[in-house]
Formats: structure tokens, C-alpha cells, sequence
């Protein structure tokens, strides 16, 4: 699979984090782009993003990478964490960063987008724009975490919004709680 993930300056990066501890750059194509406040955010609340050896890493003042263009073959993209900034620009059809652009790209192609929000709570202007994204083809995931599986870390935490998201990429997420129905 050719992904594109990407991260803003919004707080979650540890959702960013998980989902890269559990993709295989040797399995994937992997491209990685940062938003001008993402790397700031990512270092005040996780010291270092751990990137795996053999993903692309991109800033988000380049139009000179494949995905900006819809002519280059890309499964989906993930933006984790997605601030409600980023998330009104795409909506707005802006496309004046790397990130921007890509995303359009990916509604206008009908690709796989997934864009997880972790703000709380909205306004209505952040309703509405997610309802436009949604109608656009996107795929809005809030950074809900799930209780269900009674995680005991905030790995584990935020390893159930990751589960989801590589859900909605049709991967494998391993150690995900899944509902079966009680044997009685």
C-alpha cells in the first residue's frame, strides 16, 4: 500500500506515534509530511517522533513529491493528529502547502482520506466543515478512545483510535478488541 500520513500542529501525536510503531515500511510505501506547528507539538509532548528507517519524510513547503499530483497512484492518506485549522482548509479547498494540496488531491481523486481530529469541543463552523469533508468523501475519525478492551496505558489508549484507523485502511490491527458475541 502507498500511504501518505501526515501530522498538524494539534495535540495527539502520540496517535501519530502508535500508528507508526504499527506500519511495516517494507510492507508499505510510506510518506510522511509535517505541518509548519506539527514538529513543535510532536516535541513538546513526546520529546522525538520515532520514524521508522525507510519512511519519506517531507516538509510541507515542497510541491516536488508524487502525491501532490493526482497522476501518481496513492492509496489513502491519514492526517493524525488533524487540527480544526487544517481540517477548515481542506474543507475551504485551499491548497497552499504540501499537506493542503495532498489532501485535495486525495478528494478529487476519490482516494481514501482520513483526517483525525483530537479537538474539543466544536463550534459550529468545525461541524460544518466536517459535514462538507464528509460529503466530499472524506473520512472524519475523531481521536475518540475506546474503553471497551480496559486499556491500562495511554499506549494502550491511544492504540484503540489506531486500531481504527488501520481499520479504515483495510489493515491488520493486531491486538485490537474486537465485539464476539458471550457463549453462554
Amino acid at each position: 500500500m502507498k500511504l501518505v500520513l501526515a501530522a498538524t500542529g494539534a495535540s495527539g501525536a502520540i496517535y501519530l506515534q502508535r500508528l507508526l510503531d504499527q506500519l511495516d515500511p517494507a510492507a508499505h510505501e510510506i510518506h510522511l509530511v509535517f505541518s509548519t506547528y506539527a514538529k513543535q507539538v510532536i516535541h513538546e509532548e513526546l520529546g522525538e517522533l520515532r520514524v521508522p528507517t525507510g519512511v519519506h519524510q517531507h516538509g510541507d513547503k515542497t510541491m516536488n513529491v508524487p502525491f501532490v499530483s493526482g497522476s501518481a497512484r496513492f492509496d489513502a492518506m491519514v492526517i493524525v493528529p488533524c487540527s480544526m485549522g487544517t481540517l477548515g482548509r481542506i474543507a475551504a479547498g485551499t491548497s497552499e502547502t504540501t499537506l493542503l494540496r495532498a489532501a485535495d488531491v486525495f478528494l478529487k481523486e476519490r482516494r481514501k482520506l482520513i483526517l483525525v481530529p483530537r479537538e474539543t469541543p466544536w463550534n459550529l463552523i468545525h461541524a460544518r466543515n466536517v459535514v462538507t469533508l464528509l460529503e466530499a468523501g472524506a473520512v472524519v475519525l475523531p481521536a475518540s478512545p475506546g474503553f471497551y478492551s480496559r486499556p491500562r496505558t495511554i499506549e494502550e489508549l491511544a492504540d484503540t483510535v489506531v486500531a481504527r484507523i488501520l481499520d479504515q485502511l483495510g489493515l491488520p490491527a493486531p491486538g485490537a478488541f474486537r465485539w464476539a458475541e458471550n457463549a453462554e
